[in-house]
């Protein structure tokens, strides 16, 4: 007898791209109001960023930041200062802007130059001035759940979800990656929402069975194309935090975008999904400090 085939169910149905530049534009503008709003009862919202050396990424991003603020209405100030300059010299610049009351939000750029540390430099930073959210105040406020800043990339993440109609109440929630600038807090930040969390990591076994069952899928390792498409559920949202440089020079995150587009429902593409969002958070904590000073 002829052997008969049975074609397996494919997905026909393309992912929906979420935009993340489009959601961080709008969000944006409602910053602006309410930093207009802000300046008109007497405060004018400010930022200080701390730069450290002339790595190139890095002044490339502290130039985003200038020009995010500006657009928003935002006063920025950036201190420049050499590669040599020494945690003493550092750590008194924040302390004269822990006492400036035109400076609401303090950024220390990282990373920093070698032999400097920096959990140690971070730690001058008053609390109520960590638009970062990577004080241990800040941290511990976070996992009470009762957060008051909150990390910006995770943050952002929670918008572009929010934004896109995607409820995460009840729903498989994977992170994989445990830093404390991504992992750990978007554990906590999906916890908020009541998404069942699970957190995959290094020394994970057998990580693709997890990130199959995830309903919302969030990746943040550093490994280009690290999410395959058979590690994804269909109709999953998967969201991209990575940012790398693939074989060809070319910009790429954590997931194979072109095959997983084809399994998932919503996905984030690199560049474009997340990224725009980390500096919107920003600015929105610089604009919550400064309401909170007026209390």
């Amino acid at each position: 007898m002829a052997m008969v085939k049975i074609k397996a169910k494919v997905k026909t149905k393309m992912a929906k791209i979420i935009d993340g530049k489009a959601i961080s534009k709008a969000e944006r503008e409602k910053i602006a109001k309410e930093a207009e709003e802000l300046k008109n009862s007497g405060i004018l919202p400010g930022l200080a960023v701390i730069i450290v050396g002339d790595d190139p990424a890095s002044a490339v991003y502290v130039r985003n930041k200038e020009r995010a603020c500006e657009e928003a209405g935002i006063y920025s100030e950036v201190i420049r200062m050499p590669e040599n300059a020494s945690e003493e010299e550092i750590i008194a610049n924040i302390e004269a802007l822990n006492a400036n009351g035109k400076i609401h939000g303090i950024l220390v750029q990282l990373p920093l130059p070698k032999g400097l540390d920096e959990t140690k430099i971070l730690s001058h930073i008053k609390a109520s001035k960590d638009v970062d959210a990577f004080l241990p105040e800040n941290v511990g406020l976070l996992s009470l759940g009762r957060p008051d800043m909150l990390p910006c990339t995770p943050a952002g993440v929670m918008t572009l979800l929010a934004e896109s109609g995607i409820d995460v109440c009840g729903k498989e929630c994977v992170v994989v990656g445990r830093s404390n600038i991504v992992g750990k807090p978007m554990a906590m930040l999906l916890l908020l929402q009541n998404g069942t969390v699970t957190v995959c990591h290094s020394k994970t076994k057998n990580i693709a069975d997890i990130t199959r069952r995830a309903d919302i899928l969030v990746c943040a390792v550093g490994k280009p194309k690290f999410i395959t498409a058979d590690m994804v559920k269909s109709g999953a949202c998967v969201i991209d935090v990575g940012i790398n440089r693939g074989d060809d020079g070319k910009l790429c995150g954590d997931v194979d975008f072109e095959n997983v587009k084809e399994i998932a429902g919503y996905i984030t593409p690199v560049p474009g999904g997340v990224g725009p969002m980390t500096i919107t958070s920003l600015l929105k904590n610089t604009v919550k400090s400064a309401k909170n000073s007026q209390k």
